[in-house]
């Protein structure tokens, strides 16, 4: 941010709720698990919908595997997002 003057102005931290850090930390957590396990079941897919006959990718499974990735970039920032809350309410208590 930079104020009327064109000085950068002073960041100001977030402040969590013990509460909403550990939910946010967890859900990073929990967000790993699902996804991990739904990309092993996809990549060991048998019914022919993640791949053809000829064992190529399908449009599922790229799909899918678009929807995994993004899920674990969110799920990271989520959870490094909560830590950073832990963290900051251990210094402070």
């Amino acid at each position: 941010m930079v104020n009327s003057s064109g000085d950068a102005a002073p960041r100001t931290p977030l402040s969590l709720s013990r509460r909403t850090s550990w939910f946010l930390l967890a859900f990073g957590v929990w967000s790993w698990f699902i996804w991990i396990t739904f990309v092993k079941n996809l990549w060991n897919d048998g019914s022919g919908l993640a791949f053809d006959d000829a064992g190529n990718p399908t449009g599922y499974f790229w799909v899918h595997l678009m929807l995994a990735i993004t899920s674990f970039l969110l799920g990271t920032a989520i959870g490094v997002i909560g830590l950073r809350g832990v963290r900051a309410l251990r210094r402070t208590s």
